[in-house]
């Protein structure tokens, strides 16, 4: 890995990144961008930890991964600022609106395990990332459900990288205390 490439191709992400998602805000109130970027920092340490994937790509859609679900961004936009193995794998982790809500999650994991490995290492890291304190407004079967999504995403994508199988398998654990 390039040190200076990295870090350019981190620095031109999140900075098209936080354009889109604007002033939106997490749960807690911080800046959407922080989410994106501990989503990141997840993949960074999966890397080290275990580097079996193309760690430009997976940074790329970490900081990408709901431009598509959360911003007017079109496939098209993104597509002709990154390249379409970018966008295709930003597709991929995006939800698809016209599913019913039940449906979302499989039919993502679906298009997720056509993708590259990286696609599937950034969905691990974003449901890791996701698995702290629930919004206080989630009543107890909304956490139960966010935490049995969390156990179909880990059984579906394991395998693809051995670090975030364990990781996300100990916060899954962990998040129960909310249940």
């Amino acid at each position: 890995m390039n040190v200076t490439s990295i870090q350019s191709i981190y620095q031109k992400t999140i900075a098209f990144a936080a354009k889109h998602h604007g002033q939106q805000k997490m749960p807690g109130g911080l800046p959407y961008i922080v989410h994106l970027s501990n989503v990141a920092m997840e993949v960074f340490m999966a890397h080290k930890e275990e580097p079996n994937f193309n760690i430009e790509l997976a940074i790329q859609l970490a900081l990408l991964h709901d431009v598509l679900e959360d911003t007017p961004l079109s496939f098209k936009e993104l597509e002709d600022v990154f390249d379409g193995v970018v966008a295709t794998g930003v597709l991929a982790l995006t939800k698809n609106a016209s599913l019913d809500k039940k449906d979302q999650m499989q039919d993502s994991l679906a298009r997720i395990s056509e993708q590259d490995n990286e696609v599937a290492i950034v969905k691990l890291c974003d449901r890791i990332t996701n698995l702290q304190q629930p919004p206080v407004k989630w009543n107890k079967e909304k956490i139960k459900k966010y935490q049995l999504q969390a156990i179909t995403i880990a059984q579906a994508l394991e395998g693809k990288n051995a670090y975030l199988d364990k990781r996300i398998r100990d916060k899954i654990k962990d998040y129960a205390a909310f249940v």
